[in-house]
């Protein structure tokens, strides 16, 4: 799962077809009843530890699995998708139990995914000033873990349900016990959930590019 430190000539269609594949899911979520949320929120960015390929995974990923969960539903419920890595977030209310198994068996159907973390509630749809919050509470926890120093928050994707924070990436144990901490002391927040990738430091510095040096002052 090692992130490429260099990007030569023959991945710039690989990048083309990510930018096709982000505005095809940004079209898709304005006019589809099933809320998409953190599609490719920064795709192909230095600071995302998944490979090219994985990121383009998961924005077809998010595509199919919000048009699975629409095809359960039509226009009842309110489900809302986040794949990182393969690993698909479920949250978001609907009606019965029933239509919640339906849903997460569709979604755990769709091509590569690896794994589905079921936090569908059988509830009444939020309201729309409680997901206004929830979007303030997600803007102040990516401020909270911007602010730290020792975290890259580049490498968290954040989303906000009711209160609950979850926490998507592929970190280490350090940087998900230092951003759920500080998650945790973000106002609006009531829970914080890992959906995390854990991996080792050893591992995090084979993913880290390392330092781009002066060439000017090297030649010197």
């Amino acid at each position: 799962m090692a992130l490429s430190k260099k990007q030569p000539l023959a991945t710039l269609g690989l990048m083309h077809k990510a930018f096709l594949a982000v505005c095809l899911v940004a079209s898709l979520s304005a006019c589809a009843p099933v809320l998409i949320s953190g599609v490719a929120g920064s795709a192909l960015v230095v600071s995302d530890r998944r490979t090219s390929g994985a990121q383009l995974e998961d924005a077809a990923i998010t595509v199919k699995a919000a048009n699975a969960a629409k095809s359960m539903l039509g226009d009842r419920g309110n489900v809302s998708v986040s794949s990182y890595n393969r690993r698909v977030l479920v949250t978001g209310e609907v009606n019965t139990e029933e239509e919640k198994k339906k849903v997460i068996s569709a979604i755990s159907k769709v091509e590569n995914v690896q794994l589905v973390v079921d936090e569908l509630a059988v509830y009444i749809p939020s309201a729309l000033s409680t997901r206004a919050k929830d979007t303030l509470t997600t803007t102040r926890v990516k401020a909270n873990l911007s602010y730290a120093k020792d975290l890259m928050a580049g490498a968290f994707r954040v989303i906000t349900e009711r209160g609950t924070v979850y926490l998507m990436g592929i970190v280490t144990q350090r940087e998900a016990d230092r951003a759920t901490d500080l998650a945790s002391r973000t106002p609006g927040v009531s829970k914080v959930v890992q959906v995390l990738e854990v991996i080792s430091e050893a591992e995090l510095l084979r993913l880290t590019p390392p330092p781009k040096t002066d060439k000017a002052a090297t030649a010197k």
